[in-house]
């Protein structure tokens, strides 16, 4: 009897070490789990921040460059005009003043993102496919002879895909601005197909590259915004003098439609007057 309740005794005892060991193992691979899935959440942390502030950087060199480049043009043309048509260096000065205060509230915007401490910026709303009209009419105010058409049945578009357009079109033109040389004339254009958005910016100038900044902004910020939503971009000198950037972002088949609506240009093809 006595070795009986001794056995069980060394059983039980056995029994109850197995079981500490399985349990401190357990709790070892818990913890090894808990620390990965930290290093992964942070790791996706830093990704995101790190996403976040290369789009912010994307934003901020798209309307400073633009911005800039229609400042100089209108202060340029200002001192010569100052002394022949005292209102028309006015109305440049009226220009400058019209955008730097938009490039104001955008950069306010954006810089919101970096300082709210709890992470609700107030933001305003982001430019849109609504604004293009609006950024060729700056454009041409602040000295660009440009034009702008649009072809197709137009329809709602992503945030994200109408904010892309914005800013391409905004950079074309910046382009054009610093790359044309004298007195060049532009085009814009949107086409609504049935299952995309093309847009195009093209320039008579000289035929210059747009180039970039060597920080992989200037045309290689165009691509990535195109690629972003599944989209292409080209862009290089046209036939016969000028630059061509042409980008198209997939938005899905419209309803009901098979092929593209797209009407005849009503306007002078990219190709012709750039």
């Amino acid at each position: 009897m006595t070795l009986l309740v001794t056995a069980l005794a060394l059983i039980a005892a056995a029994v109850a070490v197995r079981l500490a060991l399985q349990l401190r193992a357990e709790r070892r691979r818990s913890a090894e789990l808990e620390a990965v899935k930290e290093r992964d959440a942070a790791a996706a942390l830093e990704l995101a921040a790190s996403v976040e502030r290369a789009r912010i950087a994307r934003e901020m060199h798209d309307v400073v460059a633009h911005t800039l480049s229609v400042v100089v043009a209108q202060a340029d043309g200002g001192r010569f005009a100052g002394r022949v048509d005292p209102d028309a260096a006015l109305r440049g000065l009226e220009t400058i003043a019209d955008v730097s205060r938009s490039a104001l509230t955008e950069m306010r915007a954006l810089l919101g993102v970096l300082r709210d401490a709890d992470g609700e910026a107030q933001l305003g709303p982001q430019p849109s496919l609504t604004d293009i009209p609006a950024l060729v009419a700056a454009t041409r105010d602040g000295g660009l002879d440009v034009s702008y058409v649009t072809t197709g049945t137009p329809r709602p578009a992503p945030i994200g895909a109408g904010l892309a357009a914005y800013r391409i079109v905004q950079e074309a033109l910046t382009n054009v601005l610093k790359h044309a040389g004298p007195s060049p004339k532009a085009f814009v254009q949107l086409t609504w197909e049935a299952d995309a958005l093309a847009v195009t910016v093209a320039d008579d100038g000289r035929g210059a590259a747009a180039r970039g900044d060597g920080a992989g902004l200037g045309i290689a910020g165009m691509a990535e915004r195109a690629s972003a939503f599944g989209g292409t971009l080209t862009a290089g000198p046209k036939a016969g003098g000028g630059f061509l950037v042409r980008a198209r972002m997939p938005l899905g088949p419209r309803e009901g439609s098979l092929t593209s609506t797209s009407a005849p240009v009503a306007g002078p093809e990219p190709g012709e007057d750039g």
